[in-house]
């Protein structure tokens, strides 16, 4: 367990990390933004990132409705997708993504130990000055340094879909506060429909943790079903700042 939350905390990092491999892009078809994070020209930037101890996740370029997406398969399985950038915090402003999920794990809850999975997740990383740790969070991050040679994000901010929870719920993780999660969709009623959302990173960080944003240092995705030992299908469009 406490692999899983390390890893998710680390995988967003500056630097690679052994395991990674990488993996095509996809594009969201349409009126794009400006500054993709993840397009079809620059694959190499993104790496699967494994988790100590678990089955990867499956992701593959597919056609849905389309358009092209990136299929997310996950039999009791965690890993996620990464790429390393560098977003100053007067630079921050709106994220866009989207997805389509095929069905929500009955027994997930992400606010406790043994049941945090989540269909979807967007996942931002963020700078910050790593004094303000407690000592647990500081023992994590030299345990991920010792581990993988980079430390844990000061902070680490998920967009999620929630089984119950309203949206924009914060949910913090059982294992570590440096990781919090805002549920922008929740219950089953939006099943099996292509979603799009725009959220102003800044605001979010800052009702999240309480405080103004780091620089971002990386973005990545991650659909998860280990602890539920579960099986889940969704689909991702582009990760796109304005």
């Amino acid at each position: 367990m406490v692999g899983k939350i390390i890893a998710i905390a680390f995988s967003t990092a500056t630097g690679l990390l052994m395991g990674c491999t990488s993996v095509k892009n996809v594009q969201l078809v349409g009126s794009q933004p400006s500054n993709l994070f993840w397009q079809p020209e620059a694959q190499s930037r993104w790496e699967q990132v494994k988790l100590p101890g678990k089955h990867n996740t499956h992701y593959s370029l597919v056609t849905l409705n389309g358009q092209n997406t990136l299929k997310a398969n996950a039999q009791s399985s965690a890993s996620m997708l990464r790429q390393k950038i560098r977003i100053e915090p007067d630079a921050l402003n709106s994220v866009f993504f989207s997805w389509q999920v095929a069905e929500l794990m009955a027994s997930a809850d992400m606010a406790e130990r043994d049941h945090d999975d989540s269909p979807v997740r967007i996942v931002l990383a963020f700078e910050g000055d790593r004094k303000k740790f407690s000592m647990k969070n500081a023992i994590l991050s030299e345990l991920s340094h010792a581990m993988n040679g980079e430390p844990m994000p000061y902070a680490t901010l998920m967009y999620v879909w929630c089984n119950h929870r309203p949206v924009n719920a914060v949910i913090e993780n059982p294992r570590t506060d440096r990781i919090r999660k805002i549920v922008v969709e929740s219950g089953s009623e939006r099943l099996n429909q292509w979603l799009m959302y725009e959220r102003n990173i800044r605001l979010d960080y800052e009702n999240a943790f309480g405080e103004p944003p780091g620089a971002l240092i990386g973005v990545g995705l991650m659909t998860d079903s280990d602890n539920t030992q579960s099986q889940v299908q969704a689909w991702y469009g582009a990760i796109q700042l304005k």
